[in-house]
């Protein structure tokens, strides 16, 4: 018998729940919503449309997400570990939280916000790197109702300031620096140089990491340490939880779209709990007890929910790593395995191909006997790197599931369940139960049976689906639901079996998926034409046997002869300080003119085919302004 009434431990289990979830979807979830701590039940499950688009789950619900993931626990679980960290260097200590501790220091934590004046409703900018008081800061926002927005340590002062400004933060949460293989990276003079644009920032709690010398300004500027220090003073150790909505805002986080600026993804109280836990519990195959490793940022939404919410409103044992698989050797990943008889493995494609470039030295003496699930996330996996994750990771004896789903949809929608629902190489294979995928045509026509392939979009809402993009909800509906009347439209194309396994074939749309990490072209782009010698670019994917996606960057440089080499290194500085490193282009072709209709619009989908280096069938030609520039262009391929 499972921990979890709603965890299934069958395939006739998952074809029972699939097909209730289908034809009685508010009765289904209502069941699995039950598990958990409400104050006050829902008046209404769902009420939902695509047009406008308009989705509530849970209607009139009361719950804080923070009770569900460490108060309800602390009966029964009080000293089990909840989050286990390992820092990047190995030589340093390793820290255990239990769920009391976590617990303490959450409301310890909450209380330090409360001091500063944020309040129910006001939106808090994290820029941390993975230490256990990134968890922390993001869960005492949660205990208040404070509203989270957790910006990757590795985007630029540029790329914060945009995202600072636009949900308009007053409060930032850092850390003098952050260690990142043999890196350190300096995150508070990042967030000064962001903060000479955002007014609305009052306060800045830095959190002490690397020593590093950093400026602190008077009556902004406050040491986390110190906060806490007057917490205790004030005898406060209790932080009762605010009473949130089922669809108050939980978080914002900001993603790469089609267009240059980044928008901010919402998500709300309930339904995102709801999902996270049953998907999490499902997909894993999560049992008490186990260590669960999500190799994954706390920046990206694989963090948010698959590292903090998912696993701790289970209960689980999650496990935070700070460094990188390749430093200080490229067995880092198996040595934390080991070390801390790791069950559950969850990591990107993108992970495992640059692991496999190292050989099997780092693999052979390690023992992963403890390992008993196998994960992937961030984009499809190839067959060679799935192979080499079974036959040398798993040992032939761990299922992988291959996770699909996105920072909108907050959870896994697509994906075999551990040892209860077969995988398939490279294929993400069946929707959880209440996801409801279908494949349509250009025209937006449902395409019925097996052995096809189209675009992937998805006809009835989950319980984590994306409410609105933060002070855009036209963005939203223009986004994601008007391509095709009253379907969810995920961007990416899919293709399914015959026996109706999907399998993701990567974006339809101009964005890229560059080591897990959705870029947009158009942002790219963007960042390129700043460097005052471009005149135009454009940006494509192409394959790149580690990322999956590399980025190629056709430019088009003003004035007379230029040092290529100099000039490509120039625009990738360009690139990496106004969005950050993870936008560099991989390849920077100079040409004379970019392929364009009459009309101006530039073919990406002939410079696609160069990038690709398919050179012969380039398709028709005819309606470009200046055909000639395509024989330039593919004659000049790198």
């Amino acid at each position: 018998m499972s921990n979890y009434p709603y965890q299934i431990r069958s395939r006739e289990q998952y074809d029972a729940a699939y097909k209730r979830s289908v034809e009685d979807p508010e009765g289904f979830w209502a069941e699995v919503a039950d598990s958990f701590q409400w104050h006050r039940r829902w008046d209404k499950v769902l009420e939902w449309n695509f047009t406008e688009p308009k989705v509530r789950w849970f209607g009139g619900a009361k719950l804080n997400i923070t009770e569900n993931c460490l108060d309800r626990h602390l009966a029964e679980r009080g000293d089990q570990p909840a989050i286990i960290w390992e820092p990047n260097n190995p030589e340093e200590d390793f820290r255990v939280l239990s769920y009391k501790e976590l617990h303490f220091k959450v409301c310890q934590f909450a209380n330090v916000l409360k001091n500063n004046g944020v309040k129910k409703g006001d939106r808090v900018c994290i820029y941390m790197p993975m230490v256990p008081e990134l968890a922390i800061a993001v869960l005492a926002c949660a205990r208040l109702g404070i509203i989270h927005s957790v910006v990757f340590g590795g985007f630029s002062a540029q790329s914060i300031a945009d995202r600072i400004q636009d949900a308009q933060c007053n409060l930032v949460i850092t850390s003098d620096g952050g260690f990142r293989g043999n890196k350190e990276i300096p995150l508070k003079s990042v967030i000064d140089d962001a903060l000479v644009q955002c007014p609305s920032v009052k306060k800045v709690i830095v959190l002490t990491r690397t020593r590093v010398a950093v400026s602190m300004i008077k009556g902004r500027d406050v040491w986390w340490e110190d906060e806490v220090r007057k917490v205790e003073t004030q005898g406060n150790p209790v932080c009762p939880a605010e009473t949130m909505d089922a669809e108050d805002m939980l978080f914002i986080l900001y993603t790469s779209g089609s267009t240059g600026k980044p928008k901010g993804v919402v998500h709300t109280c309930g339904g995102y709990m709801v999902f996270t836990a049953y998907s999490f519990v499902n997909v894993f195959q999560y049992q008490p007890g186990d260590v669960y490793f999500c190799t994954a940022d706390i920046g990206w939404i694989t963090g948010h929910s698959y590292i903090v919410y998912g696993p701790l409103a289970a209960g689980a044992t999650t496990l935070m790593f700070e460094g990188i698989p390749t430093w200080p050797d490229a067995g880092r990943f198996w040595d934390i395995v080991d070390k801390f008889k790791v069950n559950i493995l969850y990591t990107a494609p993108t992970a495992i191909r640059s692991l496999m470039g190292f050989g099997l030295d780092f693999v052979k003496n390690k023992d992963l006997g403890s390992l008993k699930v196998l994960g992937t996330v961030g984009e499809p996996i190839n067959e060679e790197a799935w192979h080499w994750y079974d036959e040398n990771i798993g040992k032939g004896r761990c299922p992988i599931v291959d996770t699909w789903w996105q920072t909108e949809t907050a959870g896994i929608l697509i994906s075999n369940m551990a040892g209860i629902t077969p995988g398939k190489p490279a294929h993400a294979t069946l929707p959880l139960p209440g996801v409801q995928p279908i494949l349509v045509d250009e025209k937006g026509e449902e395409l019925q049976g097996n052995s096809i392939s189209g675009n992937l979009c998805i006809k009835f809402p989950w319980p984590s689906i994306i409410r609105t993009t933060y002070g855009d909800h036209e963005r939203c509906r223009q986004t994601y639901f008007a391509t095709y009347p009253n379907l969810y439209f995920t961007g990416d194309g899919a293709l399914r079996d015959e026996v109706g396994n999907y399998r993701i074939t990567g974006r339809v749309d101009d964005v890229l998926n560059v080591s897990g990490h959705r870029i947009g072209t158009a942002e790219v782009e963007n960042a390129i034409n700043m460097h005052t010698g471009v005149v135009e670019s454009a940006v494509v994917g192409y394959p790149h046997e580690i990322k999956g996606q590399g980025i190629y960057a056709y430019v088009v440089f003003s004035g007379g002869s230029h040092d290529n080499d100099l000039a490509s290194k120039d625009i990738v500085q360009t690139v990496a300080r106004i969005i950050g490193p993870i936008a560099k282009p991989d390849k920077i072709q100079f040409v004379k003119g970019l392929p364009k209709t009459r009309s101006g619009k530039i073919m990406r989908r002939i410079l696609r085919k160069i990038a690709e280096g398919e050179l012969q069938n380039l398709g028709d030609t005819s309606t470009l302004l200046d055909p000639a520039v395509v024989d330039e262009i593919r004659n000049g391929r790198l």
